[in-house]
């Protein structure tokens, strides 16, 4: 069985991100935003399907949102959701899931990307965009016009992973997440969690 929590090298914290120089799981306050060239990240791939998810996965996808968030409710939009109760694709690796991506019909003209969790040792095979492109042609077969995804103000990685994806930042709802946490708290990089990130990507008409 894959194991979920892989602890930080550093801080024993459960990690979300392996580091690209040593290969070891990394927590977000360890982690740290730097310039790197094409040349020097190594390009990993596995071999993995998508399906849609079943009752017997539920348990699993809870354990990655305690892993990544440590909360099984996310607010986003002024609405909450709870992660594991809306509907998911899941990837697999030799029988074991090894991420995941939640979704949900936000009114008539959109979907929501509820979530996204892709274990550390298995980021960067091209698995969050196979997720994401999968939600994507959802929402086109569905007749809506965007896909909307929230983030925080702390986590850069998902801000250039959307927009790499064709994702528009259009909105910034200022101190939302501080305000649900209760005050400030260190993020990636020990970016004050202050926040929420609106990003969305909208269809042009031959594409619905």
């Amino acid at each position: 069985m894959v194991s979920l929590y892989n602890r930080c090298h550093l801080c024993e914290k459960n990690s979300e991100f392996q580091c690209i120089v040593c290969k070891q799981s990394t927590c977000g306050n360890d982690s740290r935003i730097r310039t790197v060239c094409t040349n020097c990240i190594d390009s990993q791939s596995c071999t993995y399907s998508i399906h849609q998810a079943t009752c017997d996965d539920v348990a699993t996808i809870k354990e990655m949102v305690q892993l990544f968030w440590g909360d099984p409710v996310q607010l986003m939009f002024e609405r909450q959701y709870t992660v594991a109760q809306e509907p998911a694709l899941v990837a697999e690796c030799d029988k074991e899931i090894i991420g995941f991506i939640s979704y949900s019909d936000f009114d008539q003209n959109a979907v929501l990307i509820v979530a996204l969790g892709i274990l550390p040792s298995y980021q960067g095979c091209g698995i969050g965009q196979a997720l994401v492109r999968q939600i994507e042609e959802y929402a086109k077969e569905q007749r809506k016009q965007q896909l909307l995804v929230v983030t925080s103000n702390d986590n850069l990685p998902a801000l250039a992973f959307y927009q790499h994806l064709g994702f528009q930042l259009y909105e910034v709802a200022p101190d939302v997440i501080a305000k649900k946490l209760g005050g400030l708290h260190p993020g990636i990089a020990n970016i004050p969690i202050r926040d929420e990130l609106r990003l969305r990507k909208v269809f042009t008409k031959q594409h619905i």
